[in-house]
């Protein structure tokens, strides 16, 4: 499975990522080994989506990251 992933930053800012392991990238953004948001801890998960196919994850994060997309996330999902 592939993980398409939104974190809330403490800033109040969202993070969006893929990952083939939703538990393990988690436990990585919250003991701040990764750069993008060691300095915005504590973060909390606030959605994620499986898909089959890493393909797929990266297009939904692509997506997200758009201006429709964080429209999109806005309104339905956060």
């Amino acid at each position: 499975m592939f993980y398409t992933y939104i974190l809330l930053l403490s800033n109040g800012e969202n993070y969006v990522g893929h990952t083939d392991d939703l538990k393990q990238r988690y436990k990585y953004h919250q003991d701040g080994r990764v750069i993008a948001t060691k300095d915005f801890r504590p973060i909390t998960l606030v959605f994620y989506s499986a898909f089959s196919s890493e393909i797929k994850a990266i297009k939904f994060e692509k997506y997200l990251k758009s201006s429709s997309g964080h429209a999109f996330r806005n309104k339905r999902l956060i």
